[in-house]
């Protein structure tokens, strides 16, 4: 038990200095910049989807009152009379008003297409037909899944065995879990399907989860400051309401951000301690698995150099990749299915290896027992002591005898 709740608490350490450095609260910013401008274009395009079936005419205020009554704090309530004036006023736009509306709505899916390929070290993002197509798809279809969704809940919530007097004990309480239950079906579509690269569909449940469990807490928290602090009316007056609901929109995006690194990071939960050694190490220990397939005459996956105990996460398989590829040490095979390595590893030295490598030497402390079953390991880890040592009596002069010049 010690020992799990140290693993799991040296993980959460981990996630909060992975969130820090991939720059998560920079991205938050922007998105919450991006977000200001954006949400009055997104909710023109929802009404507009919406009113194009008859069947959906009057959801698109009833969602948008449901979405600031449950998932905003209060302070949201004179927002929200600003944002239905502003998209009632967008309905009057002519076409070329609308399409710049829409491409307003674009950029904030690009904006937060880009915000996850950070966290999950996408290299590549969707490009082309493939983005277009997913844009379109949240902005046309994500609407038409509200308003349904809204219409069969509105019924459901309806019939007598919830709502009327013959209600079932506990009907109720259930029924007041459905903004938590939206929150973490939302949730898990955005991690499931925003970023360039295979999220499982249990680490985006997970995340959406424990996401949107999040949300309410901060939700609550926030609602209670603003109770509990109204000094910002002191200094702000009328206009109180506007930074209030842009710190909301940077808090949301913050949590959103870092449910985000928790859903990139649950599939190594469980190895984050082998991503601690020296990638040096990890280096040679896939060259193993690609010189021993070689022999073999069968390709290297990712999955087959987890196999090998090499558990690495999918983003620092690419990085490792990349640079064995720019080496001209490895290359994709056709149908780019697997890798081959390119090169004649008799006529690659370790002493090249290493001063191409962009990864420092691992020092004599950093060389772990656990790594004794590799082949090479022995050897590369006596080789390194001695060079420590070579180095210790090559540069075992004091400071002052160096730079006055003494033998």
């Amino acid at each position: 038990m010690r020992q799990r709740l140290e693993d799991v608490t040296e993980f959460w350490r981990f996630l909060v200095q992975r969130f820090f450095a991939d720059r998560a609260t920079q991205s938050a910013a922007a998105l919450t910049y991006t977000t200001l401008f954006a949400v009055v274009p997104m909710m023109t395009v929802t009404f507009a989807m919406l009113s194009a079936i008859p069947a959906f005419q009057d959801m698109g205020e009833e969602i948008q009152s449901f979405i600031f009554r449950n998932f905003v704090p209060s302070s949201g309530a004179t927002v929200q009379e600003y944002l239905r004036e502003f998209t009632v006023q967008a309905r009057k736009l002519t076409w070329i008003g609308v399409v710049l509306l829409a491409v307003t709505a674009f950029m904030m899916l690009v904006t937060i297409e880009k915000a996850f390929n950070t966290i999950w070290r996408v290299r590549q993002p969707r490009r082309g037909v493939s983005s277009f197509l997913l844009y379109w798809a949240i902005l046309s279809l994500g609407p038409l899944l509200l308003g349904a969704g809204f219409a069969i809940s509105t019924y459901v919530t309806s019939l007598s065995l919830l709502s009327g007097p013959d209600a079932l004990i506990g009907a109720k309480t259930l029924l007041g879990f459905a903004p938590l239950l939206s929150s973490v079906a939302a949730f898990t579509l955005i991690y499931a399907t925003v970023p360039n690269a295979r999220v499982p569909l249990r680490n985006a449940l997970l995340g959406g989860l424990f996401t949107a469990v999040l949300f309410e807490v901060a939700k609550a928290l926030f609602g209670l400051f603003v109770s509990l602090f109204p000094g910002y009316q002191l200094i702000y007056g009328a206009f109180a309401t506007v930074p209030l609901f842009l710190l909301w929109i940077y808090v949301s995006w913050l949590i959103v951000l870092f449910g985000a690194e928790l859903v990139c990071n649950l599939s190594s939960s469980r190895h984050w301690r082998r991503r601690a050694l020296p990638r040096l190490l990890v280096l040679l220990g896939i060259l193993r698995v690609f010189h021993e397939r070689q022999l073999q005459g069968v390709p290297v996956r990712h999955a087959d150099v987890q196999r090998e105990g090499w558990l690495l996460p999918e983003d620092e398989w690419e990085e490792v990749i990349d640079f064995l590829e720019r080496e001209h040490l490895v290359c994709r095979v056709s149908g780019g299915s697997g890798w081959v390595l390119s090169r004649d590893l008799e006529h690659y030295t370790l002493h090249q290896l290493l001063n191409r490598s962009p990864w420092p030497l691992p020092r004599p402390g950093q060389l772990p027992d656990k790594l004794a079953d590799e082949v090479w390991y022995p050897g590369l880890r006596r080789a390194l002591e001695l060079l420590n040592e070579e180095q210790a009596a090559l540069f075992g002069g004091s400071l002052a005898q160096w730079l006055r010049g003494s033998d």
